[in-house]
């Protein structure tokens, strides 16, 4: 298992690169299709660019989870900047911000199984990720027998 936590500090656009890589990489490592490590590469990238563009910086914390039927991903993007005036305005379709990829908080929510949201004004903004991706009867009948590559 990979059982590594993942932290990427935000302060500018090359934070970015690493943390979308970061991302990625972890989705492959656990197994997640080319497709969904890409749709998870950029819910990455759209969140940390929020955090460079409305906090000026914060951290990305990224962990493996793991059960019998699915393994994840749990992304945790958090800032101390000067959160959501309205994060239910912020989340309807439609609406984006100034400077981000243009999917906005309710495209990164169309990308991921699970999306929560926790801002307060003056505060920062904390907004968790997490993907799933099911483990097939083959992938798990491995596991039993303990030829599991982990």
């Amino acid at each position: 298992m990979i059982s590594e936590r993942i932290s990427v500090r935000i302060e500018s656009d090359s934070d970015l690169v690493v943390a979308r890589a970061e991302a990625r990489g972890l989705a492959e490592a656990l197994g997640f299709t080319r497709t969904d490590a890409t749709l998870l590469a950029t819910a990455v990238s759209e969140i940390t660019r929020n955090i460079i563009i409305h906090a000026g910086s914060g951290s990305i914390e990224m962990t493996p989870l793991y059960s019998d039927t699915r393994y994840g991903l749990r992304v945790v993007a958090t800032d101390r900047g000067p959160g959501i005036r309205d994060a239910d305005v912020a989340l309807e379709e439609g609406y984006a911000g100034r400077g981000g990829l243009g999917l906005g908080l309710p495209g990164v929510r169309r990308l991921v199984d699970e999306f929560e949201i926790e801002t307060e004004l003056d505060e920062g903004t904390t907004v968790t990720l997490i993907k799933w991706r099911v483990r097939d009867e083959l992938e798990r009948l491995r596991d039993r027998r303990g030829n599991d590559p982990r």
